[in-house]
């Protein structure tokens, strides 16, 4: 089928559109997440102890909502806020849906894990996004079967492979691998949701 003259430009201008989207969408919540460790800073962290995710606490349940905005310090959110924003900004140009979904489900899969089995205590930070939306980009390209989509899968898992030795406990330490394979574990079942939503259709 013959393109029209008008598609080519409206194809870039959808483009555009989701790239400025996705700028100003996980932008808008790196800010939020530092506007956040700025007012725990002034509480001197209480906000930890009320909305962190305490492991299989009754009420702690209601915690898998809140503790990835919060973190322990402005290093924590520092060191978070760049891979969010290069994997949120990649997974928000297939579309907003992709993007919620894929954010949701490293949500769930991250606060999940830790609340399952985590080790005790109090965690909060938003890495377990950070594993889930690579996760997923990881993943998404194999169950598409898009070339394009493998193609950057590879050149991330080049660049930023590393960070998976940080969903085993021996290699993790004191940060939370259990939020990390949760996380991570999210991504890979966005994948297959969008996936399936697609073979559907």
């Amino acid at each position: 089928m013959l393109e029209s003259p008008g598609e080519a430009p409206a194809t870039r201008e959808t483009a555009a559109a989701r790239a400025k989207g996705g700028l100003l969408v996980v932008g808008s919540f790196v800010a939020l997440l530092f506007a956040i460790e700025l007012l725990n800073t002034v509480l001197l962290h209480s906000l930890n102890g009320v909305f962190g995710l305490r492991p299989r606490s009754a009420d702690g349940i209601l915690d898998v909502f809140t503790f990835p905005l919060l973190h322990a310090n402005l290093n924590h959110v520092l060191s978070n806020a760049l891979p969010l924003i290069i994997f949120g900004f990649l997974v928000f140009l297939s579309g907003l849906r992709v993007f919620l979904t894929a954010v949701a489900c490293s949500w769930l899969g991250s606060g999940l894990a830790v609340w399952l089995i985590g080790a005790g205590g109090v965690t909060v930070g938003s890495s377990g996004l950070v594993f889930g939306l690579f996760a997923f980009l990881l993943v998404r390209g194999f169950f598409n079967r898009s070339w394009w989509q493998i193609l950057l899968s590879v050149v991330l898992f080049l660049a930023y492979g590393s960070i998976l030795f940080g969903i085993i406990p021996n290699i993790a330490g004191y940060v939370s691998w259990q939020a990390h394979l949760g996380g991570a574990a999210g991504g890979v079942l966005a994948a297959v949701v969008l996936r399936a939503r697609a073979s559907r259709r």
